[in-house]
């Protein structure tokens, strides 16, 4: 593991008792945030669909961790109703469609999800007649993609191929608009809110259970004795674990919610620029801690366009947050099969085995 973090930061001092709302608390990312937020004293209520059968908000129990509103994030009166009757202090944004090649099945879904819904909930806002401080996630994929070795930066053209990574930079748009049109940081002391985006790498933990993504493709492949598909294996990404940028969005709004003009930005949140995975070896990696297995890398015909390269400059999180990522890539691969690992074999519960990892994390 790293050494530890400059400006470290007790989140519990943070979010005790304040109120926290959270779309997409029962998807992978939402579970682990609302469990930690749980865990840090955080009054926590959830907006999303309905949990998946099997998936990891059931594992852990999380209706006993938050009041979860089961609803789609499309329904704006809806939504706004919730939010405005919780009166919270943070709002975290992580309702997506969160896959690449399901949106190009249902490119008019993930449009509406990820651009639409966004505008829902930031005109939700609007309507909060108390400060709010609003995280709203996008992803690593909103940069137009050279496919070049390159560290994308804040600061970079927007652009997607495809139309999950073109919805989620249309919502980075839509999120600047609205930050300047009714939550312009020169006028904060009228309405109180501090917006700000966060974009993150490939993430990998326990309990993603999701299709098409590769690490769930690993877990069941080598729990059924089975070889590992391989899409791409040469293609490059910015894994790191799930704790790594949830902890981003955590220190990210615990700072804007002291200096709320100052932190109102874009962020990345990844590894290290020396950190970065091709597929293949991620794989090779995960069938190492696992202890057996094969991996088999078809040819691919008329598969819809992926990236094969995509890194992500993580300077400004690193200089204006002291945040920086705890773990090495090949610490998150072992953390995240040790993790299937354990549930696979019922040795603890799933929401014992979150804890354990935020444990690992918070005491770097």
């Amino acid at each position: 593991m790293q050494n530890g973090r400059p400006g470290k930061m007790n989140l519990q001092t943070v979010y005790q008792n304040k109120k926290v709302f959270i779309t997409g608390h029962t998807g992978f990312k939402g579970s682990w945030l609302t469990a930690w937020l749980h865990s840090l004293g955080a009054i926590v209520k959830g907006y999303a669909l309905a949990p998946e059968v099997d998936d990891l908000y059931k594992s852990i129990n999380g209706d006993s961790l938050c009041q979860s509103v089961i609803a789609d994030i499309r329904d704006s009166e809806k939504l706004k109703g919730e939010i405005i009757n919780f009166a919270p202090d943070f709002i975290f944004h992580l309702a997506a469609q969160p896959l690449v090649r399901y949106s190009y099945e249902a490119p008019l879904e993930t449009f509406e999800v990820n651009v639409m819904g966004t505008a829902f909930l930031l005109d939700a806002v609007r309507k909060l007649e108390q400060p709010c401080t609003i995280v709203i996630i996008t992803t690593d994929k909103v940069y137009q993609n050279k496919e070049q070795d390159y560290f994308y930066g804040e600061d970079d053209k927007l652009g997607g191929y495809d139309p999950y990574s073109a919805s989620k930079a249309a919502a980075e748009i839509v999120i600047d608009s609205y930050r300047s049109s009714f939550f312009n940081q020169q006028d904060y002391n009228q309405h109180q809110k501090s917006i700000s985006s966060a974009r993150a790498g490939n993430v990998i933990g326990g309990g993603d259970w999701a299709k098409d993504r590769i690490v769930p493709d690993i877990i069941r492949a080598l729990s059924s004795n089975e070889p590992v598909i391989v899409r791409n294996p040469l293609s490059v990404r910015p894994w790191e674990h799930v704790l790594e940028p949830l902890h981003g969005y955590l220190v990210l709004a615990a700072h804007q919610s002291h200096k709320p003009q100052q932190y109102a930005t874009a962020y990345n949140f990844g590894p290290r620029m020396n950190e970065t995975l091709p597929v293949g070896e991620l794989v090779k990696q995960a069938i190492a801690v696992w202890g057996d297995g094969t991996y088999l890398t078809p040819e691919q015909k008329g598969a819809p366009h992926e990236a094969h390269l995509l890194q992500l400059d993580i300077s400004k999180a690193e200089k204006d947050l002291g945040w920086r990522p705890a773990f090495t890539v090949s610490e998150a691969i072992e953390m995240t099969v040790n993790w299937y690992k354990e549930y696979h074999h019922k040795s603890d519960t799933a929401y014992n085995l979150l804890l354990q990892d935020i444990n690992k994390l918070s005491n770097d």
